[in-house]
């Protein structure tokens, strides 16, 4: 199998991965070039969970195998290019559902065989991470180190940016995290699933101040997050209508509106001790599907200008998951990998459920 090396990343400025995301329950192809240019995605977002409220693992790695050959061949047509034209391919390899990262990683690695190309495995986490960093769609040019707010619905987690494999983890959750707890506070209010965009949405209609629930670990040191026992405290809040079929809507407005201000004032707060704790941050930034709230987005803004610091997020599309931050991911590990000198193919590399960042600078070692 053929390597990337260290002077075709440098003289080919034209350097084109093919990425394929797999992690969760979209199914996702990205074309996406050195310079940062997308010439071309295509995502699946998979329908088959809703009637059960949530994603189911197994549903999701089959509905990959489904959905992953037309969406390559749809990607390859909406760039107009063929495969002599493609440089290396790059999947996620963790952490995720196993089931959809075995599928979308083997199906890569398949492609990468057959096409005779080099194959490069991606972290997820470190792919949201340095999606901010995307040339042609961030504001910002984003330099290190920054500090990351990651949000979604399986990962919270302050984590400082230092360069390209280096990550120090500040802090995360000990329970839920953030996107768990929008999607089942959502459930128990009878919303559709995805059920972050459906709380948001009804909250906009209530009134934050109408009940008074918990911010977990609020004013303590350091900045891990729970959101376990606010999502118990609305539980309770709706015992007196176990027996209804439909909330009031202005009651479940209330309640979603004070919940989306409950765990905010948390995060806020937990990100306030963050900044203290990475002083020489350029800039505060957040990634993940939750990072597509407007209301959190609004808050994370306002404690960034509080510390004098720019505030970045990914365009609403780049905060899901996607593939195109599995392109760019790979494109900034090649680079790093020039600068050490190393070959680059990952072909053997095996797909994992949990993938620490702190593992992300053992590719570079010589």
């Amino acid at each position: 199998m053929p390597s990337i090396h260290q002077s075709d990343i440098k003289t080919n400025k034209n350097l084109t991965i093919l990425s394929i995301e797999s992690s969760c329950d979209d199914t996702a192809c990205a074309l996406v070039r050195y310079d940062g240019t997308v010439l071309a995605e295509q995502i699946y977002s998979q329908k088959e969970h809703i009637q059960f409220g949530g994603v189911v693992p197994e549903i999701a790695a089959r509905a990959h195998l489904s959905h992953l050959s037309a969406l390559v061949q749809k990607t390859l047509a909406q760039a107009q290019i063929d495969w002599k034209e493609i440089d290396a391919i790059a999947a996620t390899c963790g952490p995720g559902l196993i089931g959809g990262v075995i599928v979308g990683s083997s199906f890569a690695k398949g492609l990468a065989l057959a096409q005779n190309l080099p194959f490069i495995g991606i972290n997820h986490i470190e792919a949201h991470a340095l999606t901010v960093r995307i040339p042609n769609i961030s504001p910002l040019q984003v330099n290190f180190p920054y500090l990351l707010f990651l949000t979604s619905g399986g990962h919270c987690q302050c984590i400082n940016v230092t360069n390209i494999g280096e990550y120090q983890r500040l802090g995360g959750t000990i329970d839920d995290a953030a996107g768990e707890a929008f999607d089942k506070v959502a459930k128990m209010l009878g919303l559709s699933w995805p059920g972050g965009p459906a709380l948001e949405a009804l909250a906009k209609e209530g009134d934050e101040n109408m009940f008074t629930l918990p911010r977990p670990l609020y004013g303590r040191p350091g900045c891990d997050f729970s959101f376990s026992g606010l999502k118990t405290a609305v539980a309770n809040l709706l015992t007196d209508y176990e027996t209804t079929d439909v909330l009031p809507r202005q009651f479940a407005a209330d309640v979603a509106a004070s919940f989306q201000k409950a765990i905010t004032t948390a995060i806020i707060n937990r990100l306030e001790n963050a900044i203290k704790l990475a002083p020489n941050s350029t800039l505060l930034a957040t990634a993940g599907g939750v990072a597509a709230n407007q209301y959190l987005r609004k808050h994370l803004l306002a404690l960034a200008e509080k510390y004098n610091l720019p505030f970045i997020a990914p365009p609403m599309k780049y905060c899901t998951d996607n593939a195109v931050m599995i392109g760019w991911a790979a494109i900034e590990i090649l680079h790093q990998a020039s600068k050490h000198h190393k070959l680059m193919n990952d072909i053997s590399m095996l797909p994992r459920p949990r993938w620490p960042l702190s593992e992300m600078s053992q590719r570079f070692d010589v």
